[in-house]
């Protein structure tokens, strides 16, 4: 009688551990079949080849250094990064950005140079003269490339525009014949003048080249360049207010402490009714009155495909020539005539070639 029980016992603890195996392909405490169910594991093929992860997305870690913030530094920017957008390249997706602006601030201007040379970036991105220069001193490992700088042999930037070498490339944001053309317009547009007055920051090596390109050409006229040195934005107004009475129109170049201290400039001009000349399009839509120039986003545009070549297809920058301007276009802008008193004559409409785009209203 004990022999037939301890056979019914084992013979019932069989059965459980049967039940145990055939209720692993059921369902989970959430309700959910269970990955596992019914994988029979033949040959030595993985359970989930099946379903294999997509390949990770390449990332990607930029930074930019930019020494101020000014329309046309951030219309660069933006412009930039749109154009790695449209590669593929995205920020927030497979793109990280340490975006830095030194505040017009060359002990800033430094220190966020040497942050950026001691950290692991795919690419560098220098936004105006002054940070390229300490961006180029710095960083050494990673590829770097410029925007918005006038003239980056002057600046030392480069050695050669065909191929600059070494791990530095980009685009100057000025063409001589864009300032030249300029002061011939003055010159045949407006009679009376006889001197122009220049608000200038002469650390800056870009406003230096341009102000001597500009007194070249107004010379050629007779007419005299008269300027007023700054050393920080703050002094842009009292500068600006030296040259009342002493001069005939203003102009200013791509000087970007000056730039970012504009609104007192043009406050002046209006006020005084003196005609005010730039080297930029977005002070002109600001409210100065006339310039030969481009669109600083497309200019950012141009440098960010560069950008993306290297990114993606991993090419030198020192083998890639520094751009500069090719289409120059005049830009006057009518409400800026009438506010500073200028009548705009059909001789000035003519130089003006898309003027759905180009004279503003």
């Amino acid at each position: 009688m004990k022999k037939i029980t301890l056979v019914a016992i084992v013979l019932a603890f069989v059965l459980v551990i049967a039940a145990c195996g055939s209720g692993s392909g059921g369902t989970t405490e959430n309700g959910n079949a269970n990955a596992n169910s019914g994988a029979a594991n033949s040959g030595n093929a993985p359970v989930n080849s099946g379903n294999s992860e997509p390949e990770a997305q390449e990332q990607f870690k930029i930074a930019i250094s930019q020494i101020v913030e000014h329309p046309s530094l951030d219309a660069t920017r933006e412009g930039f990064l749109a154009a790695l957008k449209d590669a593929g390249i995205e920020e927030g997706s497979n793109l990280t950005v340490d975006y830095n602006n030194a505040q017009g601030d060359p002990t800033n201007n430094l220190s966020i140079a040497q942050k950026i040379a001691g950290a692991d970036n795919d690419l560098v991105l220098a936004i105006a003269t002054p940070s390229a220069q300490a961006i180029a001193q710095q960083v050494k490992e990673s590829p770097v490339l410029f925007a918005a700088v006038t003239d980056p042999l002057a600046a030392k930037i480069v050695n050669d525009l065909e191929k600059p070498g070494a791990n530095i490339s980009g685009a100057s944001d000025t063409n001589p014949e864009a300032i030249t053309r300029l002061m011939d317009f003055i010159a045949e547009n407006f009679p009376d003048v006889k001197t122009i007055g220049l608000v200038i920051n002469e650390g800056e090596t870009n406003a230096v080249v341009m102000a001597d390109i500009a007194e070249e050409a107004l010379s050629a006229h007779g007419i005299k360049l008269i300027k007023a040195a700054v050393t920080n934005t703050s002094e842009v107004k009292q500068a600006a207010e030296s040259l009342v009475g002493r001069v005939d129109a203003f102009y200013i170049t791509l000087d970007n402490m000056v730039v970012s201290g504009v609104d007192t400039i043009l406050q002046l001009s209006k006020n005084n009714k003196i005609p005010l000349f730039t080297s930029d399009r977005d002070t002109v839509e600001k409210g100065a009155f006339a310039t030969v120039g481009f669109r600083y986003y497309d200019h950012g545009y141009q440098v960010g495909q560069m950008a993306a070549d290297i990114l993606k297809n991993g090419t030198n920058p020192g083998d890639m020539k520094v751009t500069m301007p090719d289409k120059l276009d005049f830009i006057i802008n009518m409400k800026a005539a009438q506010d500073m008193g200028i009548e705009v004559t059909d001789a000035m409409k003519s130089v003006v070639a898309d003027q759905e785009q180009n004279l503003l209203q």
